[in-house]
């Protein structure tokens, strides 16, 4: 790992150990900030003593993060559109990454000291979006090309759909324990279990699913939020030091000579279906400029884009032989070709056969763009782990006391969390970024509402405030942010 920072100018050194100190900074707040909604009910309903179920909390985020793949965390960059991936200038790479971390961590921080279960992700998120529309603002290209928008209205639909599923999950689910078991001793408070039971601890079965749903949602929490930082780690990594960076280079023979197959196979689809995408690509014509322009990728310049790709990986075996400028070349083209083939999927010309078979040309393209070193991983999975271990307290006492008008009962802690566990593991399996915090509290919500509990309207409308408001508030912060990085590098 050293040797790959070996050369640098100082100040890009000083600059990329910064970068990634603030990324492993939002992760290490991400922890304490949202896994004490994963130990939340596990330490109200005394189910584990805190310091246990925070310890092994951590513990399970850590090896979430470990085993989770990259999935959400290319989901989350590919937030930014093809144009703003392939600037790999360093200067410009320092802007976008500072800024939106430090809106991130700014939201997140202040959240947290206030108590509100706020969501990281929507944070991470709108600082995302804001520097995608500063950059179009300041270089004059259209708003609706500033910003991945399909990929953002994909992932902001599983983040609204994930909460109202949450909600009436965990009641369907209480209402179930009910029927099933109208008398049982899970339909206690902590309060109740101890002033009429004298019992300080959950029935040992309903202790039991406590703390093994517990202890899924922080795993399912660390292979989820664990990859955004993943992907912030790639980012800056690519936007400051691209030669070593843009391309795996521990890429094996196989897996290159799989991309270089990949994109013959492309390049034999095109001919194939020529009749319904010729003019779409320009197939057999010249077109202005050979190859993608430094920072735009046009689908009409596919074919050659294709034959430059090809010439450019003739004969290699290993990344490292290529020179530095060819791997950002082979990276751009791979880029603009998936992006290309990512448009071309959603013309409503091609067969529904013909799409399936271009998702899975796609995947072999960005085998060797869309991966993270083991370093990274083990990073981001420490900083996440030990950030669980610290600042639980201000959280613990909204989710178990101060949504509902009553205190939670086992059942409803129970129903919570595995509603919580089901639906973040659902959308890992779709790489679709969720919110811990936002499932979990609708959760709890849903369950006083069927345990007609009722709510505290005044928690509720904080949290929706919080809900509503992060996103324009860290839009507004990293754009204003980035721009007035941007304007300081240009002067």
């Amino acid at each position: 790992m050293i040797d790959l920072f070996s050369g640098l100018d100082a100040w890009v050194l000083v600059s990329l150990l910064l970068a990634l100190a603030f990324v492993l900074a939002f992760e290490f707040i991400n922890g304490f900030h949202d896994t004490a909604n994963a130990v939340a009910t596990v330490i109200y309903t005394k189910a584990m003593p805190p310091h246990l179920a925070v310890f092994f909390s951590g513990v399970f985020n850590f090896l979430g993060v470990l085993l989770g793949g990259v999935g959400v965390a290319y989901a989350i960059v590919h937030l930014l559109p093809v144009e703003l991936l392939i600037n790999v200038n360093t200067g410009h790479g320092l802007a976008m990454v500072f800024s939106l971390l430090a809106a991130a961590i700014t939201w997140n921080l202040g959240t947290w000291y206030f108590g509100i279960p706020a969501s990281s992700s929507h944070t991470l998120i709108g600082s995302i979006l804001g520097v995608g529309l500063a950059n179009a603002l300041i270089n004059d290209i259209p708003l609706a090309d500033g910003v991945n928008w399909q990929k953002a209205i994909d992932i902001g639909a599983s983040l609204v759909f994930s909460p109202l599923a949450g909600f009436i999950v965990a009641a369907l689910v209480l209402i179930g324990l009910k029927w099933w078991r109208p008398l049982s001793k899970m339909h206690k408070t902590p309060d109740q279990r101890r002033k009429l039971d004298d019992k300080k601890h959950p029935p040992f079965w309903n202790r039991l699913v406590l703390v093994i749903s517990a202890m899924a949602v922080s795993f399912v929490h660390g292979s989820n939020d664990g990859q955004k930082g993943i992907g912030l780690i790639m980012l800056v990594l690519i936007g400051i030091v691209p030669a070593q960076f843009v391309l795996d280079l521990s890429s094996t023979t196989y897996q290159i000579e799989r991309t270089r197959d990949a994109t013959l196979h492309l390049s034999q689809f095109y001919k194939r279906n020529s009749d319904t995408l010729g003019e779409f690509l320009a197939l057999g014509k010249s077109v202005e400029g050979d190859l993608p322009e430094k920072f735009r990728c046009n689908p009409q310049q596919t074919e050659p884009t294709i034959t430059a790709l090809l010439g450019t990986l003739k004969g290699v075996a290993d990344y490292h032989s290529l020179p530095s400028d060819s791997r950002i070349e082979v990276r751009r083209y791979l880029l603009c070709l998936d992006d290309t083939a990512k448009k071309v999927s959603k013309l409503p010309t091609l067969a529904a056969r013909e799409k399936a078979d271009l998702d899975k040309l796609r995947k072999d393209l960005t085998t060797t763009t869309e991966y993270a070193p083991f370093w990274v991983i083990l990073a981001v999975a420490l900083a996440l782990g030990l950030g669980t271990m610290v600042g639980w307290k201000r959280v613990v006492l909204t989710i178990g006391e101060k949504i509902g008008k009553q205190g939670m009962t086992y059942a409803q802690g129970m129903s919570a969390q595995i509603t919580t566990a089901c639906m973040i593991g659902l959308a890992n399996i779709f790489s679709l970024p969720v919110s811990t915090t936002h499932v979990l509290s609708s959760g709890v919500a849903g369950t006083m509402v069927a345990n007609k509990s009722g709510l505290q309207g005044g928690t509720v409308k904080t949290i929706l405030l919080a809900w509503v408001l992060t996103l324009p508030a860290t839009v507004a912060l990293s754009a204003g942010l980035f721009w007035l990085a941007s304007k300081a590098l240009g002067s």
